[in-house]
């Protein structure tokens, strides 16, 4: 029998081009399982690292397999794994660029890799692999945001949900971290209106928003706080670069809790350079982000709001991982309680597939969420 061999798209050294090459096949240890990868999607945090991964995560050791969402079969399970079974059909976050991690076998670019089972979540078979591979890093961005202690620590997900009496504000909600959160929001009990493009209004609602505003009127701070007259706020989540700003003067403006999880920097880094240039790039934009984040903290100081960066990956550490991949989305999934959003777009098939498929996704994707199938 010929034993199985492994391959990666790895990143050689920072600022460089992906290559693909020979990867060690991984291996299951305590708690871990190891998967034969179906699909792969892209997240804009993958060609950041590839371009400006020396700023945003100077510990990585290189070469390295990025990499986050990850759908496949399970191939082999490590001890004390109770819950996921070879065989079984899961979907799961790759966590190798964690601080705490940094290891290239879970890197979610190659054909096997290595998954925790506290990041997994079995499939049924109703779902494909390309409409699965959209959740993983978008769910549990969402849930850092939505659940976690020192960002709103929104009560959880419930069957059937327990209505809170609260309303929650999703800033970008047509995007993968956005759509995710307006469906486990309302999953735990909230109320959500929202903010997106017009052609996206209907989506928005569909996946549960009582309403929707368009992000780019001159008068959506002021609608929005009309609209939270006689609600009482449990907080606000600002996805997309300049987001951050008008939550703050939404919750400044509204009752209840003045608090606002930022899943975005104040400007958009998709001009990057890979290489060349770089330099000049960061000198250029990197005093915007320092006065776009300052303003920010000023502003919230003033309104009396309190503000915090969401890292994605940081619920490998605390309760709200296993509750989302272990409690939660299996039986979402199955029932329809949760729709995996938003929609595949599929850029291509196979490894090599994969340095097009991030310049697809850094040029922009509306409504949507770029997948490689393998």
């Amino acid at each position: 029998m010929t034993m199985p061999t492994n391959q990666a798209m790895w990143l050689p050294a920072k600022g460089a081009r992906l290559q693909l090459a020979a990867a060690p096949m991984p291996i299951a240890g305590p708690g871990q399982i190891v998967v034969r990868a179906a699909a792969i999607a892209i997240n804009p945090v993958d060609w950041i690292v590839q371009r400006m991964g020396g700023l945003g995560f100077p510990w990585l050791r290189y070469p390295m397999v990025l990499g986050w969402d990850v759908v496949g079969e399970v191939t082999a399970i490590g001890e004390d794994v109770t819950q996921i079974a070879v065989g079984d059909r899961v979907v799961g976050l790759a966590v190798g660029q964690d601080k705490a991690v940094n290891d290239s076998a879970e890197g979610g670019f190659q054909h096997y890799v290595r998954l925790r089972e506290s990041m997994t979540a079995p499939i049924p078979p109703t779902l494909s692999w390309e409409q699965a591979a959209v959740l993983p890093l978008g769910i549990a961005t969402a849930a850092c945001a939505l659940f976690q202690k020192q960002h709103l620590a929104l009560a959880h997900p419930s069957a059937p949900p327990s209505p809170i009496g609260k309303t929650v504000l999703i800033w970008g909600a047509s995007t993968s971290v956005g759509s995710n959160a307006v469906q486990l929001a309302v999953a735990a009990g909230y109320e959500v209106i929202a903010t997106a493009s017009p052609r996206n209004h209907a989506f928005v609602q569909q996946l549960g928003a009582e309403a929707v505003y368009d992000y780019r009127s001159p008068t959506v701070v002021r609608d929005l706080v009309e609209a939270m007259n006689g609600r009482e706020l449990a907080g606000a989540v600002a996805i997309g670069a300049g987001s951050a700003l008008p939550c703050v003067a939404v919750a400044g403006g509204c009752a209840g809790d003045k608090a606002v999880a930022m899943v975005s920097p104040p400007v958009s880094f998709d001009q990057a350079p890979l290489s060349k240039g770089r330099t000049t790039y960061l000198l250029r934009t990197m005093p915007r982000v320092v006065v776009g984040m300052l303003a920010t903290i000023l502003r919230a100081r003033g309104r009396g709001v309190r503000t915090g960066f969401v890292n994605g990956v940081t619920l490998l550490h605390d309760e709200v991982g296993p509750m989302i991949f272990n409690e939660f989305l299996p039986a979402a999934l199955t029932s329809g309680r949760l729709r995996p959003a938003p929609n595949p777009q599929i850029a291509g098939h196979g490894l090599s597939a994969i340095p097009d498929a991030l310049d697809r996704q850094r040029r922009g994707v509306s409504n949507g969420k770029i997948v490689v199938t393998l």
